[in-house]
């Protein structure tokens, strides 16, 4: 099994596009999947320069319904023709960033998605895609175990509201005895994400790779310093390696680094993960 990052908001050289975003490609010995498809069509080209071939996808997921990971959809589906796109139903709301003073920022898909809908399979709590590849959403939300998100909304009938995340879900990939989770940004929270995955798999997964939403949280805040220093505490148990970036954020990535040493990676693009 082997994942490629496509597209992240770095990259490991100049031949490489990098962009606020997130793509994956994933290999197993029976599937070739792509797990979102970052901001727009840059994930393509860098697809080309590492060996990753697009029109042999088979499987596509989305995420979660934000642009940095579902704006090059469209792009997806003019490159490869066949493969289903599998993703909540709720990733089609209208989903904004709303700030104090501030314009509310749309942030969800683009539109004219429409015309691809007859690729689009809608999945539930849970949705097994093959032996051993298993789509969850449903993680249980415990707000102690995540940062907060109050600027993240959707827009309803009756004005905005709190985006609940019901339109993120993540992927477990099992093979050969090594168990993967691919998370887009987990926004519920990284450990709250693990606690489902393990439910799942009745097990730790051997490698998680994608963000964990931490990127907001800054030195000096109590509650931010107890968040990392809880989270650091919960991934060190056990001997999951973690390959993350996107919405990470540096200092909290520098943070989990000093606790986790080699077995927190960063998810640049260009990176290859061998299981």
């Amino acid at each position: 099994m082997k994942v490629i990052t496509l597209l992240e908001n770095t990259a490991c050289g100049t031949h490489l596009t990098a962009a606020r975003g997130l793509s994956l490609y994933v290999e197993t010995k029976s599937h070739n999947i792509l797990f979102d498809m970052g901001p727009g069509p840059e994930f393509l080209r860098n697809a080309a320069a590492l060996g990753a071939s697009i029109p042999a996808v088979d499987t596509a997921i989305l995420s979660h319904g934000h642009s940095d990971h579902g704006g090059g959809l469209s792009a997806f589906c003019e490159e490869n023709r066949q493969a289903n796109i599998y993703l909540r139903q709720a990733a089609l709301g209208a989903y904004y960033a709303v700030l104090p003073g501030q314009d509310p920022g749309y942030i969800g898909l683009p539109t004219g998605l429409e015309r691809f809908q007859d690729r689009f399979v809608f999945t539930g709590e849970t949705h097994r895609l093959d032996e051993g590849i298993l789509l969850f959403s449903g993680v249980e939300d415990d707000p102690s175990l995540r940062a907060k998100a109050p600027k993240l909304q959707e827009k309803t009938a009756g004005g905005f509201r709190p985006d609940d995340f019901a339109h993120e879900q993540h992927l477990l990939v099992e093979e050969d005895g090594r168990a993967l989770l691919l998370t887009g940004c987990g926004h519920l929270g990284i450990l709250n994400t693990l606690r489902a995955a393990q439910a799942h798999l009745g097990r730790l997964p051997d490698v998680v790779c994608g963000g964990f939403h931490l990127f907001e949280l800054a030195p000096g805040s109590r509650d931010a310093e107890d968040l990392i220093a809880r989270t650091a505490a919960c991934l060190a148990q056990g001997n999951t390696v973690y390959y993350t970036g996107h919405c990470t954020g540096e200092w909290a990535y520098s943070q989990l680094k000093a606790h986790l040493g080699d077995r927190l990676r960063p998810m640049t693009g260009g990176t290859v993960i061998e299981l």
